[in-house]
């Protein structure tokens, strides 16, 4: 072992079979990212917490988060077995993953998430990591397909919750995902909407806001010049 291997292991049980099984986890002292996207995505120099998010079980295949449901009703249980436990080829993420694998596991949980029908929030941070997950590569179309759907995800959690007490991060999100796909004029209704909303406190995300609306004012005077969608803003 080295002096500070970057990987641990933490046992966690299976909400569906009830087995435990390891998965990994990056050690919170080596979690500093060098940059960060104005959407929250996070570059790191050496392993990559994103990469760990999600928790497979070798045994059945079920896959999900921290935030997931804690434990599967039988419904849900009968409804995944139909949909993927049936299917499932015992295989594990538990040690050191690529970007493959840890692909993989995101659209596993996405899959698994849809069929429980787990909270609309969890699906969205899957669809919007999956897209991280793309922009790591830098496949701008897979990226794009994937901001689509969390985008539509992410307004269907508005519409559901409303801005429940201070949901701040979801309306700055919203309006950053409308321009990284080049919807500025949306993008700016939800940033403005985010900034003058009293009932909203989180001086943070109101920064970042106005400080994104900048940004579009600028990426739309230059639209002409082909001015890059993905412009980012360090620590937003």
């Amino acid at each position: 072992m080295t002096h500070l291997e970057p990987l641990y292991s933490i046992k966690v049980t299976c909400c569906n079979c009830e087995k435990e099984f390891e998965t990994s986890r990056v050690r919170p002292s080596l979690k500093k990212a060098f940059r960060r996207d104005a959407d929250f995505c996070a570059y790191y120099k050496d392993e990559n917490p994103d990469y760990y998010v999600v928790r497979v079980c070798p045994s059945c295949g079920f896959a999900s988060t921290e935030n997931s449901v804690g434990m599967l009703a039988d419904w849900q249980r009968k409804a995944f077995n139909e949909w993927i436990g049936g299917r499932w080829l015992h295989r594990d993420f538990g040690g050191k993953r690529s970007w493959a694998e840890a692909l993989v596991t995101y659209k596993l949980a996405l899959l698994c998430a849809q069929c429980i029908h787990d909270k609309e929030r969890i699906i969205a941070s899957l669809l919007h990591h999956i897209a991280w997950m793309y922009r790591y590569q830098g496949d701008n179309g897979q990226e794009q397909r994937f901001i689509q759907y969390s985008l539509e995800s992410y307004i269907q959690v508005f519409e559901q919750d409303g801005v429940a007490g201070n949901d701040a991060r979801l309306m700055f999100l919203i309006g950053e995902l409308n321009r990284r796909s080049g919807r500025f004029s949306e993008a700016v209704k939800w940033f403005s909407r985010l900034i003058n909303d009293r009932r909203i406190m989180d001086a943070s995300m109101i920064r970042a806001a106005r400080e994104q609306w900048a940004v579009i004012r600028e990426q739309m005077l230059g639209e002409q010049s082909g001015p890059a969608a993905g412009t980012t803003l360090t620590g937003a």
